[in-house]
């Protein structure tokens, strides 16, 4: 494969995967009649030091998307949530969120996805984000802009950190990480932000930025399948996106923050501020 590579195939393989995924998701989510479930999702907890959960959906959800890549492209190195192989310094990478928001699916809230990204020597080529509950469609490829259920997206023209809401999510742990998040939510009320959001569902959330619909998103702890197709099409919709310190994204990175340029500068120095008050 060159850079001459027919990325729209590739492309069509991400959206096949995440529909693989996304009818197991959609099969398995309880509706209020109790009626078009496959069976009921089970739960455990990952690591039982902290709040993550995992369910058979997710696990169901990463083999069928799996499946479907493996079957166009048997060479390519996976880098899934769920526990297929973890390499992250393939020439060609995907990498696979299968249920991101677990925890909203869990407690049957329709605000979760599917997250498939395509990097291809070390830079991020293809990404699609999909919410089967709603049929939504968030698609980016590199140089070719972003997408919205086929319609082109762009982040907001806001100019100040007062005329938007703000986007946060926080990881499982319950002390510094958690802390520090909090203080910086009280510094962003400080500079008049219109609120803040926490929906659960990191791709999505870096979707609302890529959309308009967030001004910004940060989040102190994220593993690369949590924004690796979502850091894309925020990109490609005109935003910026680095640590939560400011420092290149890289899929080791550990944190993220997202927003317009303009916003991005006025939030960094509070987002780093308190990063390093809390020892992050």
């Amino acid at each position: 494969m060159t850079d001459e590579h027919d990325w729209e195939a590739t492309a069509g393989v991400a959206r096949r995967a995440a529909q693989a995924g996304g009818r197991i998701i959609a099969s398995s989510f309880p509706t209020p009649d109790g009626t078009g479930v496959d069976h009921e999702p089970r739960l455990r907890i990952k690591d039982h030091k902290s709040y993550n959960l995992v369910t058979e959906t997710d696990e169901a959800s990463e083999a069928a998307i799996v499946a479907v890549i493996q079957d166009a492209f048997p060479d390519h190195a996976i880098l899934a949530e769920e526990g297929h192989a973890r390499t992250s310094d393939a020439e060609h990478l995907w990498i696979i969120d299968p249920l991101d928001g677990t925890n909203n699916f869990a407690h049957g809230i329709e605000h979760c996805a599917v997250s498939i990204a395509y990097r291809y020597r070390g830079a991020t080529r293809v990404a699609v984000v999909h919410n089967p509950l709603r049929d939504d469609w968030y698609e980016a490829r590199q140089g070719q802009g972003a997408t919205w259920n086929g319609w082109p997206i762009h982040v907001t023209d806001a100019a100040s950190l007062d005329e938007v809401l703000v986007g946060v999510g926080f990881y499982y742990d319950r002390g510094r990480m958690m802390q520090a998040t909090l203080a910086a939510i009280g510094d962003l009320f400080a500079k008049q932000i219109h609120g803040i959001r926490r929906f659960g569902t990191a791709a999505l959330d870096l979707c609302f930025v890529a959309s308009g619909r967030f001004g910004a998103f940060f989040e102190y702890r994220l593993a690369p399948w949590d924004f690796a197709a979502g850091s894309l099409i925020v990109e490609e919709a005109g935003g910026v996106v680095t640590r939560a310190d400011g420092r290149a994204l890289t899929l080791d990175a550990g944190s993220v923050l997202a927003a317009p340029r303009a916003i991005y500068d006025q939030i960094l120095p509070v987002i780093q501020a308190r990063m390093h008050e809390f020892g992050l």
